[in-house]
């Protein structure tokens, strides 16, 4: 896709277009941040979403940012315009939201940030939309509708693309992905809280490696 030499700004697109799955990263240790990253990269999964649900977040994707050059660094659960420039200030380059409001998605432009927005119904779907978003978090996926909701969506959201995320797991992602309306899913399975916290980082690595099956279909 000729990106690895990507010097500028990102876009949802790309974001969404790099690997199958962008990781859910929640970061409870600061030490873990960069040999995390440094594991996921290898196992080809460079678009890393570090929520921003714990106090050492933002820490976490600054380290990240600085010694991991080949990570793409994302913030998730942006909730606010202040969540927005902390992000880009700490080195993000993309957003992610659980939902959407025009101020966030106002915000993540200012800063810089491409932003994918949280979506669970059509209306939130109409409004990312009037703001010029058409790459959308479908979240939280399976609670939401999965598979079957996303199909409903397809005629009247024809234009509109989908990265669901919530419950997404390495054995439902495939359904995931055959829909025309679904470039990636986020999932949290490739990054799980005891590998983190036994440093098992070549386990993660492998996870990586075995969403490779997970190739969208054509």
């Amino acid at each position: 896709m000729g990106l690895s030499t990507h010097t500028g700004r990102w876009t949802a697109l790309q974001v969404m277009q790099d690997a199958p799955v962008i990781p859910v990263i929640v970061l409870n240790d600061v030490a873990h941040a960069v040999p995390l990253a440094r594991a996921l990269v290898a196992g080809g999964i460079r678009m890393l979403e570090v929520t921003l649900r714990t106090p050492q977040a933002l820490e976490c994707i600054e380290r990240i940012a600085k010694e991991v050059p080949d990570a793409v660094i994302g913030a998730g659960t942006i909730r606010s315009t202040a969540d927005a420039q902390a992000a880009a200030k700490a080195g993000a380059l993309f957003g992610v939201s659980p939902g959407y409001t025009r101020a966030v998605g106002m915000a993540c432009r200012d800063a810089g940030l491409a932003l994918l927005p949280g979506v669970a119904t059509g209306s939130e779907i109409m409004m990312a939309q009037e703001d010029g978003f058409t790459e959308l978090k479908f979240f939280p996926a399976m609670q939401a509708g999965g598979p079957a909701m996303l199909k409903a969506w397809s005629g009247p959201f024809f234009d509109v693309k989908f990265c669901p995320t919530g419950g997404v797991t390495l054995q439902n992602a495939p359904e995931f992905l055959a829909l025309p309306n679904v470039i990636c899913v986020g999932g949290s399975w490739i990054v799980p809280t005891d590998a983190m916290k036994s440093g098992d980082w070549g386990r993660i690595t492998q996870l990586c490696l075995d969403t490779a099956a997970l190739k969208k279909a054509a």
